[in-house]
């Protein structure tokens, strides 16, 4: 960038720097005369040619430089950028190089060549005239003054040395430190002035930031002095003030300022007398202090002061209204439901906390929980826009019962709540309810849909000394769970019944929990036969709790609580466990299959799970099934495939459990690597009296093998069944109650080997229908 690798400075600094060589033209035209006039005087002294060869050649490249300098000009004489800036130094050295390997020449020419006294003097003297104009003119370019100093100087040093005298060795040897002096003189100009203009680019950087700074606040501030008038302030303070410029501001006391707000009917006298000495006793004190007024304009400015150094005092204001208006907003927000405007679930609490606390503490008060019925169906259907809509009309018509004593809210989602004060008896609140449920009725238009209201309901009633809100809230919970029971579309009052009931739930819980942690749950096993050989080809491993005091548990009612509490997982990974353990005991054909639910699909673990369960048990893992029921690939068909795919890496069985009772199960035959799929037993339900029934089977089972997948039918009950299986169906499995109770893992091993007792007479019902056809 044409700098010294000593050097460093910024890009418009050498840009400028550039610049300068281009500045005095004339000055070439000068030197370019001066050049011919001598070397012509030279030739008419020495009637050489070469003298006269000189002189124009030095005239050419003066013009040849001061016509380059005029073009630059002529153009608008502006150095875009750096590599501009580049190219044109190098023309510039390119041209300058020719003059100084010109005048060194005509002095190693006058000294050496041809030497002569006239043309000696007139040689070095405009040479070192020449040189002078060097540092005054091309300081802005190191390389041009060293290109220079070199050319003007070393030609005649040389011309001077090879004379070989004394005298003019000596002087050839004195001329030499010229070249320095000259380098040295031209740094030194270049660094005075880079200085300076550094200094100068920086006092104005920092006057200017200050200026944008103080100007582009957003708040006003003045800065008072020791007299306590203004003696700075910026364009803000005087907008904030309706004046027209800051300097209209100075010189001002801050009385005077805020008698301007007293004046215009924005401020009240009271108001000034309480802002000034908030202010005046900050400023004295040394304390920040920060005050609040409300204009009479709706407007709201916070003016705040602190003292400040070398005796100068700094109030600044602002306009706050934006910000008073915005946490007025969150406030509201904070404390009102977005959608529909009604009280929230915190600031319903908080008001019906504050009702209760104050009145009568004998009175009876009343709570109703309300809920919208199969409300999710409609955002699954028609979207969360239309369900927001029926949320709105909703509250709307719930609205219209808040009053005195009465608090609506919209807890959350599609649930409302309502705070009746003060209550009669049980039938006054009654009927308010069925008042309200009555005006719930009926259809709406959202959007264009007609939707029906219809809503369930819990309520409560209690005396005011014995309750608070939280536990009229768990009780109305409770009633509205029970109104949900009966077939929703009403309300239920709270009985103790279903506290009871609610409590037992809750110690059942705990108890469930607890037997997984102790590993006090049980598995069985349920025969799954072959239809070729009817004997166990595999079973399904189930779980069983035995509860300590009230007996054997229902897998119908624990199995839901362990999905509500978060740990049917931890009962995967036993089931998981012990089957797997079990079935590595079992005769080599029998295998075993387990049915993990939809949350164990929902986490990558479940792949590490069977695959530790298979290292601990050494069981081949072609020998473990697992079951997959629809509801784990509606959650996240990308991520159970996936889960799917690395199960069957392992080498084990892929079954779809339930088959035919989802929405699309057809569509996951081909989309998953299954290896078996279960018909459900609905399918077999009336097979035996409906032929349509029995067409639908065999085309399932029919579809099912031209995929390749072996078909288990599930819910065999009477032999009736087995039979037409026997003869139409012809599955691969079966499974069912017609082969006894699920036994235990050593039940399962001694009958692994054993064929059903109807076997026989199978094969026989077999050939006749063989025979038949």
């Amino acid at each position: 960038m044409g700098r010294t690798k000593t050097e460093s400075i910024p890009a418009d600094v050498y840009i400028q720097f550039v610049r300068s060589l281009f500045d005095n033209a004339h000055m070439l035209l000068i030197g370019g005369a001066c050049y011919w006039i001598l070397g012509f005087m030279i030739y008419l002294r020495t009637h050489n040619p070469l003298f006269l060869a000189f002189s124009f050649a030095l005239l050419s490249v003066s013009l040849i430089r001061y016509f380059g300098i005029r073009s630059f000009l002529k153009t608008g004489g502006v150095i875009a950028d750096v590599e501009h800036a580049q190219r044109l130094e190098r023309s510039y050295i390119l041209k300058g190089c020719l003059q100084g390997l010109g005048l060194g020449a005509l002095c190693f020419v006058s000294i050496y060549v041809y030497p002569d006294p006239f043309a000696e003097l007139a040689a070095m003297s405009l040479t070192l005239a020449t040189l002078v104009t060097v540092v005054a003119r091309n300081y802005g370019s190191p390389r041009m003054v060293r290109i220079f100093s070199v050319t003007f100087i070393g030609p005649a040093a040389l011309a001077l040395l090879l004379r070989m005298d004394a005298p003019s060795v000596v002087l050839g040897l004195m001329i030499i430190p010229m070249t320095f002096i000259t380098i040295t003189g031209a740094d030194h100009v270049r660094n005075v002035l880079f200085s300076a203009v550094i200094g100068h680019k920086q006092a104005r950087n920092l006057t200017r930031r200050f200026d944008r700074a103080l100007n582009t606040m957003s708040h006003g501030l003045v800065m008072l002095g020791p007299d306590g008038r203004v003696a700075v302030a910026n364009a803000e303070a005087a907008h904030l003030m309706s004046l027209k410029s800051a300097d209209a501001l100075l010189g001002r006391s801050i009385h005077g300022l805020l008698m301007r707000g007293v004046a215009g009917g924005m401020l009240a006298p009271k108001d000034c007398r309480y802002i000034e000495a908030q202010l005046t006793r900050a400023l004295r004190e040394g304390r920040d202090r920060k005050v609040l007024v409300s204009l009479a304009n709706g407007q709201h400015y916070e003016f705040s002061a602190r003292e400040g150094s070398q005796e100068l005092g700094v109030v600044t204001f602002e306009d706050v209204t934006a910000r008073v208006e915005a946490e007025e907003k969150i406030r509201f927000m904070a404390r009102y439901d977005n959608l529909t405007g009604l009280p929230n679930r915190a600031y319903f609490h908080e008001l019906a906390g504050e009702a209760m606390a104050s009145g009568d503490r004998d009175r009876l008060c009343g709570l109703a929980v309300l809920d919208l019925d199969d409300f999710k169906s409609v955002n699954d259907t028609l979207g969360h826009p239309v369900g927001d809509g029926l949320i709105y009309a909703v509250a709307e018509r719930l609205a219209a019962v808040a009053g005195p004593g009465i608090n609506v809210s919209r807890f959350g989602g599609d649930e409302f709540m309502i705070y009746f004060d003060r209550i009669e008896d049980e039938s006054h609140l009654g009927g308010l309810l069925d008042e309200i449920f009555a005006d719930l009725q009926g259809e709406v238009d959202v959007a264009g849909h007609g939707l029906r209201i219809q809503a369930s309901g819990g309520a409560v009633l209690s005396v005011v000394k014995d309750t608070d809100v939280d536990t009229m809230i768990v009780k109305a919970d409770l009633a509205l769970y029970k109104a949900k029971e009966l077939g929703k579309n009403s309300w239920r009052l709270f009985e103790a019944s279903m506290d009871a009931a609610f409590r037992n739930r809750q110690l059942m819980k705990a108890d469930l929990r607890s037997a997984v942690q102790a590993r006090e749950l049980r598995v069985v096993y349920q025969p799954i036969v072959s239809m070729s050989t009817m004997r166990i080809a595999s079973c399904e491993a189930l779980c069983r709790w035995d509860h300590p005091d009230l007996g054997p548990i229902s897998p119908s009612i624990f199995i839901p609580l362990a999905e509500e509490m978060g740990i049917i997982s931890d009962i995967s990974t036993f089931v998981l466990q012990a089957a797997c353990a079990e079935c590595a005991k079992w005769p080599a054909q029998t295998s075993v299959s387990i049915n993990l639910s939809a949350k164990d699909f929902r986490n990558r673990d479940v792949v590490q799970k069977v695959r530790d369960a298979l290292a601990a048990s050494g069981l081949a893992p072609h020998r473990l099934e697992i079951e997959v029921t629809e509801t784990a690939l509606l959650d996240d068909k990308s991520l159970t495939r996936e889960l799917i795919e690395e199960l069957k890496t392992l080498g084990v069985r892929i079954a779809l459990d339930d088959f035919g009772t989802g929405y699309s199960s057809l569509s996951y035959l081909h989309k998953l690597p299954l290896d078996k799929i279960k018909i459900d037993r609905s399918f077999l339900i009336d097979v035996t009296q409906s032929p349509q029934s029995l067409d639908l089977l065999k085309g399932i089972v029919g579809l099912t093998r031209t995929l390749g997948l072996v078909v288990t039918i599930e819910g065999v009950e009477t032999f009736e069944q087995l039979k037409i299986l026997v003869r139409s169906v012809k599955p691969d499995l079966v499974q069912g109650f017609l082969f006894g109770a699920a036994l235990s893992a050593s039940g399962i091993e001694t009958m692994s080997n054993v064929t059903w007792p109807f076997a026989a007479d199978l094969r026989l019902a077999a050939k006749r229908t063989a025979r038949q056809l």
